[in-house]
């Protein structure tokens, strides 16, 4: 076989988040807290809207996260290394499959206190195409067995019980009947359980539907259409006698064309369905007749993707949260199957649309509103424990943002022009828009110098100042860096900021890293006017660590006497023993840690005692202090530096014990001079540590710790003691402690930026981590890592801002205390995506999930592996592709590349196996298949012919070359998009074969031309982009790590 190589060669940074040569291979999740993301200097680490039916021409709102329907998906797994499949799904062919009918997954149950059943077992249920009949088992009494609640389904009652007789007790109960003593002391847990569930939630008497306590009376419906028609058609005095009476015959016959179909009962027909109700409600024992209770019940518990407007409708009558209760675990009533029936006749859904799917292992529903859906997890199978943690069932939660937004045409034409503007922009309020000034993307930076609250906008390219530390939500007093608090485009004047991340002010001057302009912005006297210029630049050059060398300044210290400044991505740190008077003034004193700094990132300290957090420090060049492990960590100099390379007294790694990533230290001391720091979570310390085995005197504990409060830290969080208050910058938004914190469990007392403390302002905003696109010219989906999600727009949006239409959350929670921790219990992080017709796929870690009709409707995954697909195992996944005949799955681990003929089933093996190092991001057109490798040295992509890689096999190791290609490679339409994470650019050529000759590229997007290379956030210029989607009229660009921009660029040429 031939594989072709591109001879383009780009510059290469050394990454200096990967700690040097002896860094281990990258992965997949790009992650803006993990180390495994190497992109420090530019390397990528190894990686319903109702939309109007006019488009809207407004510009959007600020996005605030709607109240959100959110419906639990389990889709039970037989076993973490078995096969998830439908069980209509179609056969593998030599071309991708048509969208199966069914969007269900038929599986053995996996309970959540099972063991999981051996593969072979699964295995053999799978080819024998039967499914066992679980065992039944519910929350309330059933005809064969009477209720036992120490095998329930219900979380919160097992967490209850749990707590009262502890897990080897509970367990034990699970097959025994309790004592007298321990009957009564489960009385609570019971009582809580057992009580009455709100009536608004479970159906009732004032139901539109009929229930077993009274039949449908159209004259008490909440629908207004329906009442409209009936005091037309009766009059007003008529219409409110007949609340209470039945109708006489004449009055019925009058009533009749409110009230639905024609006096013969024809229903809907085999025709289109529109997308809203085309009549008014018909009576629900018509709809019935048509739609039963079996066919509702499934549609309902989203089993039957639903029609065009079927959602919205059974929203107006039940409402989003029960719609999402009954997709979740809670049955239909009667009444709400009914209702569902009256939307599918008013919608006039044709019956053989829905017919025949749906089919669910466990039993047919009943017809009378009963439980309907998934086999209940906790099937009697037992463990004889709690397997919370390696749950075998994966639980997916949608929700429906309430949003419009203006549709793209499509139907571009032209090509690409070099240095072109991007057209909108997603994950973001828009182009040099920040949303306002308590909307904040990644704050961080903290500092005060006295009365003054100080914080720097990171990804907003600004300064906030409140003149006054903030006793309440309000906003800044001061914005730097922007003329307002709306603008947030980069530059690099005085009065401007490309990425500032730390500040650090006396209460007289002020320092700023503006750190992706690799420069120091000093004010000699503390600013009082929005974009005020600074006084001083320090803004050095230079190869190689040096007094006047400024590379990605990220830490900055100063008490108006001394500046300290840290060289993130040279491994250095810079100190000028005198307070610089003149710009590019170069350091006095230059450390290193004798070499073992790596990426050197935020910088504490009081005067006397110098603290340097440390991202990647490295094991070499310590021989003062041997470092347990290269990774993060904290360098401590208990007498403040004066001489080059002085020393470090200790190194300290993971304070408490607790082996969490982002023990690197960063914070501030308090007037008392106790230390406050945060890395994943506070601490105080009453005094500076003295060794590498001082422990913080308090600490908040965090994720994982119970009572304590997840602060969400990461690279971005920082602290600082004001007016005997705390604040600390998290996930989007400022934290405030009224008081310094005294005890584990305290809370936060509010918060700036967010709806509450429990909020993350990014998420609020749908500021999407490492966006991943696929669109199809219709829709667009984009996965996240970092967020553990799916977005989906049912229509390409038109204008920036626009929020999804769905969203699927791969997190999921046992209770609303672990939910306000982010204690999922199945976090799935879907880095790769690929889409193909009616195909869908996402890749990520050890799984595989695939859609053979497209999620648009909330509908399951057709199709999940998790650890094998049959013979294949998976170890972590980090590209997938799909093409008209084959579907192609990258193994990072596993450094290859498997190509099998039509969608994987579990049944088929390869047909080819491509031995590749290190493979990521993966693209097919069919002629075509590119391959990344950036874990490579040098980084490239292969460029495979599509109808050689068969008769090639597994002996693709064996061909020579590299090509030099960036990473994020993709064929598409004939022409090929390499997203350069490294130079912040896209390059394109329009034939794909002149790539593969060695030409340069015909277009570069996010730059100017080739030299440069400074990422921004703008409408001109990309920061870090790594992916792309080529739907044929526009290409979206995702940006990785530091960004999280979402970028649609049209063709212009």
């Amino acid at each position: 076989m031939r594989k072709l190589v591109a001879g383009l060669t780009l510059m290469v940074v050394a990454s200096a988040c990967s700690g040097g040569s002896n860094s281990a291979d990258p992965v997949p999740t790009i992650e803006s807290d993990a180390p495994t993301a190497n992109l420090e200097q530019g390397q990528v680490a190894s990686s319903t809207s109702s939309v109007a039916e006019t488009p809207s021409t407004t510009a959007p709102e600020p996005a605030v996260e709607p109240d959100t329907l959110e419906v639990n998906l389990e889709l039970n797994q037989a076993a973490s290394t078995s096969t998830t499949m439908a069980k209509a799904s179609s056969p593998v062919s030599t071309t991708a499959p048509e969208a199966t009918a069914s969007s269900a997954i038929t599986v053995e149950p996996a309970a959540e206190d099972m063991a999981p059943e051996s593969t072979s077992e699964s295995e053999s249920e799978s080819e024998s195409g039967s499914e066992p009949e679980p065992e039944p088992e519910s929350d309330g009494p059933s005809d064969d067995q009477p209720f036992n609640p120490f095998r329930t389904a219900d979380l919160d009652l097992r967490d209850c019980l749990v707590t009262v007789f502890g897990q080897i007790l509970h367990d034990e109960l699970r097959n025994r009947q309790p004592t007298l003593d321990e009957d009564a002391a489960m009385g609570p847990c019971m009582a809580d359980f057992m009580a009455p569930a709100d009536p608004d939630l479970t159906g009732s008497d004032d139901d539109d539907g009929p229930s077993t306590n009274q039949p449908f009376n159209p004259f008490t419906s909440t629908d207004p259409d329906l009442r409209d028609c009936l005091i037309a058609a009766l009059g007003q005095q008529t219409y409110d006698e007949l609340s209470t009476r039945q109708p006489e015959a004449d009055e019925q016959q009058t009533m009749g064309p409110c009230m639905g179909p024609p006096p013969d009962g024809t229903g809907p027909t085999d025709t289109a369905t529109p997308e809203g109700p085309v009549g008014p409600a018909p009576s629900a024992e018509s709809a019935r007749e048509v739609y039963p209770p079996q066919l509702t019940g499934q549609l309902l518990l989203g089993y039957i993707p639903a029609p065009p407007g079927f959602d919205d409708c059974i929203i107006g009558q039940i409402g989003g949260d029960r719609l999402g209760e009954i997709r979740s675990k809670q049955p239909p009533t009667g009444g709400e199957n009914d209702m569902a029936a009256q939307c599918l006749f008013q919608l006039q859904v044709p019956i053989s649309l829905l017919d025949g799917q749906g089919e669910q292992a466990g039993g047919d529903p009943g017809d009378d509103g009963g439980p309907v859906g998934p086999a209940d997890p906790n099937s009697g199978q037992d463990d004889g424990g709690d397997q919370v943690d390696e749950l075998t069932e994966s639980i997916i939660t949608v929700s429906y943002p309430s949003t419009t937004y203006s549709v793209a045409s499509g139907g571009t034409s032209g090509f690409f022009t070099t240095a072109q503007n991007a057209d909108i922009a997603l994950s973001t309020f828009g182009f040099n828009n920040t949303g306002g000034p308590l909307s904040f993307n990644y704050p961080s930076g903290l500092s005060s110098g006295g009365t003054r609250l100080v914080m720097a906008d990171t990804w907003n390219n600004r300064v906030l100042i409140w003149n006054t530390a903030p006793t309440s939500a309000r906003a800044p007093d001061l914005v730097l860096g922007q003329p307002n608090f709306t603008a947030n485009d980069a530059g690099r004047g005085r009065g401007q900021m490309n990425w500032p991340v730390s500040t650090s002010t006396d209460g007289t001057r002020l320092v700023v890293t503006d750190t992706m302009n690799d420069r120091i912005l000093i004010w000699n006297s503390f600013p009082t006017t929005n974009g005020q210029p600074a006084d001083l630049v320090l803004d050095g050059d230079g190869n190689e660590p040096s007094k006047s060398k400024i590379e990605w300044p990220w830490g900055v210290w100063t008490d108006g006497r001394r500046l300290a400044v840290s060289n993130t991505t040279i491994g250095s740190v810079l100190i000028w023993n005198n307070f610089p008077t003149a710009d590019d003034q170069p350091a006095d004193v230059l450390l290193t840690g004798s070499g073992a700094m790596g990426t050197p990132r935020q910088i504490t300290s009081d005067g006397t005692t110098l603290i340097v957090g440390d991202h990647n420090a490295m094991a070499s060049g310590t021989s003062q202090n041997q470092l347990a492990n290269s990774g993060p960590g904290t360098f401590f100099w208990s007498t403040f530096p004066s001489v080059d390379d002085q020393p470090y007294d200790f190194f300290l790694t993971d304070p408490v014990g607790e082996e969490v990533y982002g023990s690197w230290l960063r914070g501030a001391f308090a007037e008392d001079g106790r230390l406050f720091t945060l890395d994943k979570t506070l601490r105080i310390w009453d005094s500076v540590p003295q060794s590498a085995t001082t422990t913080a005197d308090l600490s908040m504990l965090g994720q994982g710790d119970v009572g304590g409060f997840d602060f969400r830290g990461g690279d971005f969080s920082s602290v600082v003691v004001v007016g005997g208050r705390t604040y600390i910058t998290s996930a989007g938004a400022m934290l405030v402690y009224d008081s310094l914190p005294s005890s584990p469990g305290q809370l936060p007392d509010f918060t700036i930026g967010a709806a509450d403390i429990y909020s993350d302002g990014q998420r609020e905003n749908y500021i999407i981590g490492n966006p991943v696109p696929a669109s199809n010219g219709t829709n667009l989906f984009v996965s996240s890592d970092l967020d553990k999600r799916l977005y989906v727009w049912k229509n390409l949006p038109d204008e920036s801002g626009a929020v999804p239409d769905i969203v699927y959350d791969f997190c999921s929670y046992r209770n609303e205390e672990r939910r306000r921790r982010h204690e999922c219990l199945d976090g799935w992080q879907p880095w790769a995506n690929a889409l193909r017709g009616d195909t869908f796929a996402m890749a990520g870690k050890d799984r595989l999930v695939i859609w053979t009709e497209l999620p648009l409707a909330g509908n399951l995954p057709n199709l999940e592996f998790r650890g094998s697909i049959g013979s294949v195992p998976l170890l972590n996944l980090a590209g997938v592709a799909i093409d008209d005949r084959h579907f192609y799955l990258a193994d990072g681990d596993a450094g290859a590349v498997y190509v099998w003929e039509g969608i994987p089933d579990g049944t088929t093996e390869p047909t080819a196996t491509l031995s590749v190092f290190g493979p990521e991001g993966i693209s097919s057109d069919g002629t075509y298949l590119t391959v990344s490798t950036p874990a490579a040295r040098p980084r490239r992509s292969e460029v495979f012919l599509v109808d050689e890689i068969a008769a090639l096999g597994s002996s693709a190791s064996d061909i020579a070359g590299d090509a030099n290609l960036p990473v994020g490679a993709l064929a598409a339409a004939g022409h090929l998009f390499a997203a350069d994470v490294n130079n912040s650019q896209v390059l394109i050529w329009e034939d794909i074969a002149d790539a593969l000759a060695g030409l340069s590229a015909d277009a570069i997007l996010g730059a100017s031309g080739a030299s440069e290379t400074r990422p921004e956030i703008s409408r001109s210029q990309l920061f870090w982009p790594a992916v792309a989607s080529f739907d044929g009229s526009y290409l979206w660009v995702g940006e990785v790590k530091f960004s999280g921009r979402l970028v649609r660029f049209s063709p212009t040429g």
